[in-house]
């Protein structure tokens, strides 16, 4: 057995957390041998919620828990750690201004940057969930010069395992069957779903996605809307955002950091883009096509990208530039 890693949960009384916290803590993350010591942590007034989530963990009875805290404080959550999964953010309540929403995470943010510049190991990898999670993700990276940029990713799989599923459904083929689909952009509508590289597996052969759903205008519209706006379709049925489809996009994006990305095979995540061969700016957190090897992404250079795509993904939303960070 290897030593145990200490992965940080933020927002952890939440309901993404709760779907997530047993996967993690059963090794469907970080391998089926590598024990994990849990770090909670929430606002003050969620203490008590948190106590009962530590009581169902408890109680699962899993053999990679070593250890479970629950705590409100930065300096006890960010120490030593392996892994940070940065769910907890500030919701957007009705009749909030936008901007307003901004400035309340820029605070949040900043101050946990801090506590992993402090506290966490300079390895530590970073996944930002709370939204709007690019911007988050950026403030968090600026707010840790020592930590390497590249240690610090948003999450934008959820996206991608929309728009995988969305091409499986219509094909009549599991998700598995479908790979390289593209999120470019933001975790917001202003995203750009592409599966102009994305290949589905019919029956033992491989397709590119435009010939194997054989729906040209589908798939640049409605395919594109659907993914685009399924969070707020899951809000108005559910009443509450998504949690399960969440939870599960956060351990596919960590399991790919920790394990690598199979061969041949890309996926999508929000990172720093100095250096990206798509003309998008640089020092912005946007999410590209990338593999991962040895804990280390690298994005997917060389893809084509034709006139259409490249209108889409001018549509990016870079709410970035005026918050002087």
């Amino acid at each position: 057995m290897s030593e145990p890693i200490r992965v940080l949960v933020t927002g952890a009384a939440g309901q993404i957390a709760y779907s997530l916290l047993f996967s993690i803590a059963k090794g469907d993350v970080f391998g089926k041998d590598q024990p994990v010591v849990l770090l909670l942590l929430d606002i003050t007034p969620m203490l008590p919620v948190l106590d009962g989530v530590v009581m169902e963990l408890q109680d699962c009875a899993l053999p990679l828990l070593r250890d479970i805290v629950p705590t409100d404080k930065e300096d006890v959550a960010f120490r030593d750690l392996d892994a940070a999964i940065l769910v907890g953010s500030m919701p957007r309540r009705e009749g909030m201004e936008r901007k307003d929403l901004l400035k309340a995470n820029v605070a949040i943010f900043k101050s946990q940057g801090a506590a992993l510049e402090k506290f966490a190991k300079k390895t530590v990898k970073v996944l930002v969930v709370g939204n709007p999670a690019n911007t988050n993700c950026l403030i968090a990276a600026k707010s840790a010069p020592s930590i390497p940029k590249e240690n610090f990713s948003c999450l934008t799989r959820l996206d991608h395992n929309r728009a995988r599923s969305q091409v499986a459904m219509r094909c009549g083929v599991p998700a598995t069957q479908v790979r390289n689909v593209i999120i470019w952009g933001n975790h917001s509508s202003t995203q750009y779903p592409d599966v102009h590289h994305c290949l589905v597996n019919m029956s033992g052969s491989e397709l590119a996605c435009f010939e194997a759903v054989k729906d040209d205008a589908w798939l640049k519209g409605d395919f594109i809307a659907t993914v685009q706006q399924r969070g707020a379709a899951v809000i108005k049925a559910r009443k509450l955002s998504s949690a399960m489809s969440a939870a599960k996009a956060i351990c596919d994006h960590m399991k790919d950091i920790w394990s690598g990305t199979p061969e041949g095979e890309f996926i999508s995540m929000g990172i720093y883009s100095s250096g990206n061969s798509y003309g998008v700016p640089e020092d912005l957190i946007y999410s590209f096509p990338v593999q991962i090897k040895d804990k280390t992404w690298k994005i997917v250079d060389g893809l084509a990208v034709n006139d259409f795509s490249r209108s889409k993904m001018e549509e990016r939303d870079t709410a970035v530039s005026f918050l002087g960070v």
